[in-house]
């Protein structure tokens, strides 16, 4: 007989949609796949959410803890309406950009005074910072990420807004700094800027879910020292690209 899970053991559900739709991709995983990772029945796992759009939906929305968990009286979840989750998505990219460090010093350029610390500074602030606001994001990131490619309006807001987007904007930034001759690129601004990006995304979101380190990291907050990290990033960023200037 399988077990069942109480109504305030939503948190389970959605921890368990995220890790079966990040190894099966959206369109391989079905709902007996998701009830057979919490040892349910089928039709148990449907008073939590009513098919595989609610899991995946309910997956994106609630996995980082931005938002609150429904109450049990609001369950099963329903299936999000076209181009819900998308928006979702969008708009978090939206509040995530407008704040970010990178957008501030695109829309504000150092002054002429500024010193060679100052410039360092920046910079390792901008990586340091998209560093944080990837890993606050981590399991929906890697979720979207997984299933985008299958899901044609999340792909257009993902790859354009998500990735497309914040590798051009490094990529300006650097130029900017280049011209004013506080950066010297090691290689072309193209390769510099999604290398920055992707470095960032590879230790706050991709290696979280890597099955080869022992204990396995999948989705396990912890595992690795993030301010570390992005401490570390910040300086190879930094020593890649400005010289040693005395402060």
């Amino acid at each position: 007989m399988s077990r069942t899970i109480p109504a305030d053991r939503f948190p389970a559900v959605v921890a368990a949609s995220a890790r079966v739709f990040i190894t099966h991709g959206y369109q391989r995983t079905q709902v007996q796949d998701v009830a057979d990772a919490l040892g349910l029945a089928k039709g148990t796992l449907y008073g939590y959410a009513q098919g595989k759009a609610a899991l995946f939906a309910a997956a994106v929305r609630y996995a980082d803890g931005h938002e609150p968990m429904p109450e049990p009286t609001d369950l099963p979840v329903s299936a999000p309406g076209d181009g819900e989750i998308a928006a979702l998505v969008a708009g978090r990219l939206a509040d995530e950009i407008a704040e970010m460090r990178l957008t501030q010093a695109l829309g504000a350029p150092m002054s002429a005074d500024a010193t060679a610390a100052d410039l360092r500074a920046e910079l390792a602030g901008i990586v340091s910072d998209l560093y944080a606001r990837l890993a606050r994001h981590r399991i929906a990131i890697k979720l979207v990420d997984r299933c985008a490619p299958e899901l044609p309006d999340l792909a257009e807001v993902w790859f354009g807004a998500g990735r497309h987007e914040q590798v051009s904007a490094v990529e300006k930034y650097l130029l900017q700094r280049e011209r004013a001759g506080t950066v010297s690129l090691p290689g072309p601004a193209p390769v510099v800027a999604r290398t920055v990006v992707e470095l960032c995304t590879l230790w706050a979101v991709h290696f979280q879910f890597d099955l080869a380190p022992v204990p396995h990291s999948t989705a396990q907050p912890g595992v690795i020292d993030d301010a570390a990290v992005a401490a570390t990033l910040a300086e190879l960023v930094v020593r890649a690209t400005t010289a040693p200037f005395p402060n």
